[in-house]
């Protein structure tokens, strides 16, 4: 059994996306205690931004009028779609960065989706259990004055689970700058029952994506 966890958070040190994984990784671990656990961290290991331009237009092109470039862009893509196409389940954590999607994640999709086996055509991924953990350092709910201000949940549920066809559960917390931005200061209280909810999501999306592979997690 393989799991593939990809971390998108630029602070791996302070990371509430990658904390929130560690409970989601922590349940599977537990079910399947011999499986894989493949890793991609994007912000030790980023993608290049020139490569998805280099693996379309090397897509395009013959073989043999190839740039070294456009094959070692394309040699990643098949890399990338290897790691997601050969593990049984997937557990992304992006944050929300500056209102919008990570640029290390939309990077990564961007040049993995020139695969053609996880492209409009292909179907390798579908029904594939998978975890979204996301997290927003402020609070963007219906009713708050910054509400439609997260560019990046709705945009990552729709290529993850309508485009790619995931079996996907979300895992979100918001507010985790309280404590950090002192005007989040009156949000204190909320912010742990926030918190706290996220942390028994992760948990509960891990016994089920372990369960769903034939895993027995913990309780």
């Amino acid at each position: 059994m393989t799991l593939f966890r990809l971390d998108a958070s630029i602070l791996p040190a302070t990371s509430a996306s990658r904390a929130l994984a560690d409970l989601v990784e922590a349940q599977w671990t537990a079910a399947h205690p011999d499986s894989t656990v493949t890793r991609r961290d994007l912000a030790a290991d980023p993608i290049p931004a020139t490569a998805w331009q280099n693996a379309v237009i090397g897509g395009l092109a013959e073989e043999a009028d190839r740039s070294d470039a456009q094959r070692e862009a394309l040699a990643l893509a098949t890399a990338l779609a290897d790691e997601l196409v050969d593990a049984d389940a997937l557990l992304f954590a992006v944050p929300l960065y500056n209102f919008g999607v990570s640029q290390h994640f939309k990077t990564w999709f961007d040049l993995a989706y020139t695969d053609a086996r996880i492209n409009p055509e292909g179907t390798a991924l579908q029904g594939k259990p998978a975890t979204l953990v996301t997290v927003l350092g402020g609070n963007y709910d219906p009713g708050t004055p910054k509400e439609g201000w997260d560019h990046s949940t709705g945009w990552l549920r729709r290529v993850l689970e309508d485009v790619w066809g995931l079996d996907l559960r979300v895992v979100q917390r918001p507010f985790t700058l309280v404590g950090v931005n002192p005007a989040l200061d009156p949000f204190t209280e909320l912010a742990a029952g926030l918190k706290a909810n996220a942390e028994a999501d992760a948990q509960r999306s891990g016994r089920e994506l372990a369960e769903l592979r034939g895993g027995t997690a913990a309780a």
